[in-house]
């Protein structure tokens, strides 16, 4: 029993160092044909996280609450576009809806919302690849560089909107 309590201790220590850290640059990854991509099914990179401040939002369907209403909120403050960008990548792996379906949906929500490009992770590959936390909302700021300013896992609350909405302006 002790030697199971120290693996599991060393694995979790290891899940920590891999973690993506505030200041890190994320780690690049293309999202494309079987494990994802865009609503017209081409290749997504990491690497157009650069050149404006971006807001990415990785997100269990089945957890939407946690991240819509911080979406329409984005959407509501009309940013330069320019200097700013939403990116909302849906965890399609972890919900019991069929893809189809969420993809049909999401594109309209996409044509509603200003500045705001939806992608869809079929594999769970950003979970393992960023480190992101599984069946929840993750929100990441990345600067024009795309090294990340802000991340958090879970239901946003006011004081949270309030210091991302700090971010935003102050590296916008």
């Amino acid at each position: 029993m002790k030697v199971k309590h120290i693996v599991l201790s060393i694995m979790t220590t290891m899940t920590m160092i891999q973690a993506i850290n505030i200041g890190d640059t994320l780690p690049s990854i293309t999202l494309e044909k079987k494990n994802g991509g865009n609503n017209a099914e081409q290749a997504w990179h990491s690497k157009s996280l650069k050149g404006k401040v971006h807001v990415v939002l990785y997100m269990d369907p089945d957890k939407r609450e946690e991240a819509m209403p911080f979406l329409n909120i984005l959407n509501a403050k009309h940013f330069d576009e320019k200097k700013y960008s939403t990116v909302a990548i849906v965890n399609l792996a972890a919900t019991w809806m069929p893809n189809g379906i969420l993809e049909a949906m999401l594109s309209k929500k996409e044509v509603e919302l200003n500045n705001t490009e939806f992608i869809f992770d079929k594999t769970k590959y950003l979970i393992e690849k960023w480190k992101l936390k599984d069946d929840a909302s993750n929100v990441l700021i990345c600067d024009k560089e795309g090294k990340l300013l802000y991340k958090k896992s879970g239901k946003l609350f006011n004081k949270d909107i309030n210091k991302i909405m700090d971010i935003i302006k102050k590296h916008m």
